[in-house]
């Protein structure tokens, strides 16, 4: 009689049991924030505006397996923005934009991560901006590269919810809605 025959009932028994670790499963930790980016775009005068922040940290928990468990954080030094021109960076700092000498960061932080299909997320969260939090979802696609996971994802925002340009600003030639967009690098664990 074949040994490996009485081994298989065994084998069948621990991989029904789930004892095997789950091949597919996938952790991801540490946003790397070399390899990461946020920019953003906006219209003014009628043209198409795009501008970046260079300073930001991120922290990511997140297991394909448990989505739900997911959390993450991630604050944006506002002093790194790069709007195109020193005279628009140096704008956006006073205190009808940014008002970086009181709020020097904006944060975000998770509530829930939720799976809808095909490596999508929706993730909803708290954005403080300007000492003013308000919640938002954002759609967010996992894509597994070389043992990293980038997660990319798109945010309209709209700055008068933040009272951004704000006074002489308010009716200004700079469009209320704000697309934001991120790349997010991490490490698998």
């Amino acid at each position: 009689m074949n040994s490996r025959f009485p081994r298989f009932p065994a084998l069948l028994a621990i991989v029904a049991l789930g004892v095997l670790p789950d091949a597919g499963a996938v952790e991801y930790t540490d946003v790397n924030p070399t390899a990461s980016t946020i920019s953003f775009t906006y219209n003014q005068m009628g043209s198409r505006v795009y501008g970046t922040f260079g300073k930001f940290q991120g922290s990511l928990q997140f297991d394909t397996r448990h989505p739900e468990a997911a959390h993450a954080k991630l604050t944006i030094d506002l002093e790194s923005i790069d709007a195109g021109s020193e005279d628009a960076n140096t704008e956006l700092q006073k205190p009808a934009w940014f008002d970086t000498a009181q709020y020097p960061v904006a944060t975000f932080e998770s509530a829930r991560f939720k799976a809808i299909g095909n490596n999508r997320y929706q993730i909803t969260g708290k954005l403080t901006l300007r000492g003013l939090s308000r919640e938002v979802s954002v759609p967010v696609l996992l894509k597994e590269e070389n043992a990293i996971g980038i997660f990319e994802g798109e945010l309209k925002l709209e700055r008068n919810d933040f009272k951004i340009g704000e006074g002489e600003w308010a009716d200004t030639v700079v469009s209320n809605e704000i697309n934001i967009r991120f790349r997010m690098v991490a490490p698998q664990r």
